[in-house]
């Protein structure tokens, strides 16, 4: 199972939600840089980026630095946040990243969504998030009447190859994360899950590795230093 530690920017800086609400916000003293730097001295090779700005503004906002991050040699990046024209895609993939993450477009231009699975396949990847069962949008600032889990399934129908699903009820919560959302979303098949938001424990990493799940993404728990880095690598990859 692959391990995505997460560096999320809200002006400029290194922050975490909690719940996904902007006004429950840890802003930490790293830069982005120097968190990249530490993830790799730990032995991570991916990385996880989110302009936070540009979830809630609609277009990427943080794009100068996150597109120097991208650059990085040693990590494939995933980059989300504000992502909702082919032309962000394309630039993004352009400065290095490995894979973009649609969010709200996915779920309101369906058109753009096909388009951009047609061009991009395997560098391309959903972000569901979910609250009560419902995919949020715009930051996590609506929720929209869809289903999270119908919406997974239409994704994979769609030809889409990875969704990354968070339960926003436990981002950055340090609560564990919803396991059995990941035992649902495992069964369908030929679509790959990432698993994200309040995994706390190296439990939690054995049980989605066994149970199937593509990948993982950290936050707070290696921030607030609950759970080392080089210890999460390792039994994402089965060597404990």
């Amino acid at each position: 199972m692959k391990i995505f530690p997460a560096i999320d920017i809200k002006d400029g800086k290194v922050v975490r939600l909690k719940y996904g609400d902007y006004g429950q916000m840890c802003t930490y003293s790293q830069t982005p840089f120097e968190a990249l730097a530490s993830f790799a001295a730990d032995g991570a090779d991916h990385v996880h980026i989110v302009d936070l700005d540009g979830a809630k503004d609609g277009y990427p906002v943080n794009f100068a630095l996150i597109s120097r991050l991208t650059a990085a040699p040693g990590f494939f990046s995933e980059v989300g946040g504000g992502i909702r024209t082919l032309e962000s895609i394309q630039s993004y993939l352009t400065y290095g990243a490995g894979r973009v993450i649609l969010g709200t477009a996915a779920l309101q231009n369906r058109e753009l969504l096909q388009q951009a699975v047609e061009l991009y396949g395997s560098r391309l990847a959903v972000g569901v998030d979910a609250r009560d069962g419902k995919v949020a949008v715009e930051g996590w600032l609506h929720t929209s009447g869809q289903d999270s889990y119908s919406f997974c399934r239409e994704l994979q129908e769609l030809g889409v190859e990875a969704v990354i699903y968070t339960d926003i009820s436990r981002d950055g919560a340090m609560e564990g994360c919803n396991m059995a959302a990941y035992e649902k979303l495992s069964r369908i098949e030929g679509l790959r899950i990432t698993a994200s938001g309040g995994i706390s424990s190296l439990k939690e990493i054995a049980a989605l590795r066994d149970m199937g799940i593509d990948a993982a993404i950290l936050g707070k728990a290696l921030y607030n230093g609950t759970l080392k880095l080089a210890d999460v690598l390792a039994v994402a990859k089965g060597e404990r």
